[in-house]
């Protein structure tokens, strides 16, 4: 019975997440001359979203909850999809130098999404203004936790981890890679995990506490967390989330599939029979 509460949110979360991730990736692998018509578009719905923030920002129901994270999810895709795009990324499009330690490596790393990061953190801005002193906060709830937990996939990333999949970058994106590295789970990587279990702890108990629409909005986010728990999950794992989207980057996986079947080859090593410059993956485990 204790579990009766999140099981819907649960579900709603993980299939809408799991649909508009597949569906993104989707559109990002179609061809080139494409990608303006799909911004333009994803640019329209997110207009529709932010409206549907707006609007539902006052109610209190549950179905309200639902209908704000759905447009949360909408204007999050339009980023991600500016992104893999090339559309709204950074100044420097270049890989890492091989040189570049400290600073200037995390410098030139940053310097490679800003554009996208400083757009995702006006949105939650706009959001947080649009639904002030609103007692449904679920939207702006939902964009900001999405934004901090894949922040903090970024860092550990950059910073090192064990596992990393790189089959889901576009081509024109894999200077990126050059950034990353492979090597043992960091203390920043357990703090990361640590405080992440500690938020869905806490969202869990406010869902508990609240009543109506505010206690679906925070069980929907408790769902997000989770998710976002079991993506990190998979920095520290052989079994790579990337196998969950075949559907939507089949070309990119098959050659991933074909390339283990032999046994001997590894998911960073697959990124290493890409172009040049996923080859300093392998510098970066030293």
């Amino acid at each position: 019975m204790l579990a009766q509460p999140f099981l819907f949110p649960l579900l709603f979360a993980t299939v809408l997440w799991f649909v508009a991730t597949g569906f993104v990736l989707w559109l990002d692998r179609l061809p080139s001359r494409t990608w303006p018509a799909s911004l333009v578009g994803a640019t329209i719905a997110s207009g529709f979203a932010m409206a549907g923030v707006i609007a539902t920002a006052p109610e209190t129901s549950p179905a309200a909850a639902y209908a704000a994270f759905a447009c949360a999810l909408v204007l999050w895709g339009w980023h991600e999809l500016s992104f893999l795009m090339g559309f709204v990324t950074g100044p420097n499009r270049e890989p890492c130098p091989p040189e570049a330690r400290g600073w200037r490596r995390f410098r030139l790393a940053a310097a490679t999404l800003i554009h996208h990061e400083v757009a995702m953190f006006a949105t939650v801005v706009v959001m947080a203004a649009a639904t002030w002193g609103q007692p449904n906060q679920t939207a702006t709830l939902t964009f900001l936790l999405l934004f901090v937990m894949r922040l903090s996939a970024k860092f550990n990333i950059f910073a090192g981890v064990p596992h990393l999949s790189t089959e889901m970058m576009p081509d024109h994106m894999r200077y990126l890679a050059s950034y990353f590295r492979i090597r043992p789970a960091s203390g920043f990587f357990i703090a990361s995990l640590s405080g992440i279990a500690a938020l869905a702890a806490w969202l869990g108990n406010a869902a508990m506490q609240a009543e109506g629409g505010v206690a679906t909005g925070y069980a929907l986010a408790f769902a997000l967390v989770v998710l976002a728990f079991i993506e990190h999950g998979f920095l520290v794992v052989p079994w790579q989330d990337t196998r969950l989207f075949r559907w939507a980057m089949r070309d990119r996986v098959a050659i991933a599939h074909s390339t283990h079947r032999d046994g001997t080859r590894t998911a960073e090593t697959v990124a290493l029979r890409t172009p040049n410059p996923l080859a300093s993956l392998e510098s970066a485990r030293h």
